[in-house]
């Protein structure tokens, strides 16, 4: 998924320019990093696991290095192609445990043709992750009002803005400058080398677009086939970003709550999706000032909690059910089941510490999209959610590394055709974003599903499957204008 902190919810976009011909690597890498082997050793259920070798700075590789973590799973059948590798999006997310679900990540046709890989990015989980809040630091943050209403919580959010940027800094100042994504793209590629793949064959999810698209971009003659899954735009600016998302948001809810209204359990008392955001609004600004119920444990269920708490299952239609009842409760006075929702989309573990997702996210955004206080938002808010998912108290203003980064368009000239998934109501990478970086990739190819939910392979269309499938097995990409119906 691609989430986080409301404050930082805007996902990533935006390129570092690149200091060699990318398809030749000068001497010092291909010498030192593109010969390396992986020394791979059991790790459980099928899987083998390896740590690869990569510079810190890919401009002095000679220098510094750092350990990505790899996981594979060998492929089940004999007509082997090659190694599929997988990004699940965030930037934070692991890849190393996405793979570990390769059961319902991937299709049996991909699992029998494809050793399936994934590895933690650089700066996440296992691969040198950066830290920067502990568990009760980072319950505070994500505590604090979105919607400052005085000078005082106007104040508290920058704090926890400027502190959390303080925390990056002290905790993992040697490695801010080196967790973009234009250098995990680069670790991918040494990792195809080591891999033994002539060319990359990929899957990525929401974050992993940008992240395949840039890969694309810097090697487009290593590419043999990338599966593009909910899209970001890269050209998109920052603000224009963080508001188009809000309105997915917006369109996920209401089709929620249009879905919703045909259950008897439906807890909206009007019967019109502009009735139910009306009703949320309510409940939105009524827990601003008096916090809900938790059965849980001692955390002010407040704003911020709700929020979160209903963007969580906007992401997944499978988990609206579950969004009825927390809504209910909620407008009872019980937050529980939308706070059990905030701690899923955080991850938050039952000892009250968090994986590094947050933090890994907050680094990497800030060197691909770096803050400007020039930057106005040409996009309307949406008028549901865009207060929270655009609000301010955001810790790349205060960020310690300088970046000279502007978003801007990828092209991968050179690239065979690049299979870009788009879902119409996808709530966190809206479906114009598909559109647009489609159009942008010189061999683009988009596939549009009419569906609800974050991505779209492996969801409950046998369509998207199917032509994910062969596209991935056979390299046929979808036809101009290719479209799934809705399920």
């Amino acid at each position: 998924m691609a989430h986080r902190s409301l404050m930082v919810l805007s996902l990533a976009a935006g390129l570092l320019t690149t200091g060699f011909t990318a398809d030749r690597p000068p001497d010092p890498l291909r010498q030192t990093f593109y010969t390396q082997h992986l020394s791979w050793s059991a790790c459980g259920n099928g899987f083998e696991c390896a740590m690869l070798a990569v510079p810190l700075d890919y401009a002095h590789p000679a220098k510094e290095r750092i350990s990505i973590s790899v996981i594979r799973l060998p492929a089940s059948g004999r007509d082997r192609i090659g190694s599929l590798v997988l990004n699940p999006g965030g930037p934070g997310g692991s890849g190393v445990d996405y793979a570990r679900s390769a059961a319902s990540v991937v299709s049996p046709q991909l699992r029998a043709r494809f050793d399936i890989v994934g590895f933690d990015p650089r700066g996440v989980a296992d691969s040198s992750p950066v830290r920067c809040l502990n568990g009760p630091q980072f319950d505070q943050y994500i505590a604090l009002d979105p919607t400052p209403d005085t000078p005082a919580e106007k104040e508290a959010l920058e704090q926890g803005a400027r502190r959390f940027a303080e925390g990056c800094q002290a905790r993992s100042g040697g490695l801010l400058a080196h967790v973009g994504t234009p250098d995990a793209a680069r670790d991918m590629d040494v990792l195809r080398a080591a891999l033994g793949d002539s060319k990359l064959t990929y899957l990525g999810k929401s974050y992993g677009t940008l992240l395949g698209a840039t890969y694309a971009d810097l090697f487009p003659g290593k590419v043999r086939a990338l599966v593009l899954d909910g899209a970001l735009n890269p050209a998109a600016p920052r603000a224009e970003t963080a508001a188009i998302q809000a309105r997915g948001f917006e369109t996920a809810f209401r089709s929620f709550a249009r879905d919703c209204f045909t259950a008897k359990d439906c807890p909206f008392k009007g019967r019109t999706a502009d009735k139910a955001a009306a009703e949320l609004t309510a409940l939105l600004h009524k827990v601003d000032t008096t916090p809900l119920r938790n059965t849980l444990d001692k955390r002010t269920i407040n704003e911020s909690a709700v929020v979160t708490g209903v963007i969580a299952p906007l992401y997944d239609q499978k988990a609206w059910p579950y969004l009825r009842q927390g809504l209910a409760a909620a407008f009872k006075g019980d937050g529980t089941t939308l706070l059990r929702f905030a701690d899923f989309y955080y991850s938050r573990r039952e000892d009250g510490s968090y994986p590094n997702e947050t933090d890994a996210q907050t680094a990497v955004n800030c060197l691909d999209r770096p803050y400007s206080a020039t930057a106005a938002a040409p996009v309307k808010q949406s008028s549901l959610l865009g207060d929270y998912v655009t609000a301010g108290g955001d810790p790349c203003k205060y960020w310690p590394v300088k970046s000279t980064t502007t978003p801007h368009a990828l092209h991968a000239k050179g690239a065979p055709p690049i299979m870009v998934v788009g879902t119409i109501r996808d709530p966190a990478t809206p479906y114009q974003w598909a559109k647009a970086l489609a159009s942008q990739l010189s061999s683009g190819r988009l596939l549009t599903f009419d569906g609800d939910g974050h991505t779209a392979y492996r969801t409950g269309s046998s369509c998207v499957d199917t032509q994910v499938d062969r596209y991935l097995l056979s390299l046929t990409p979808p036809t101009a204008g290719a479209r799934c119906p809705k399920l």
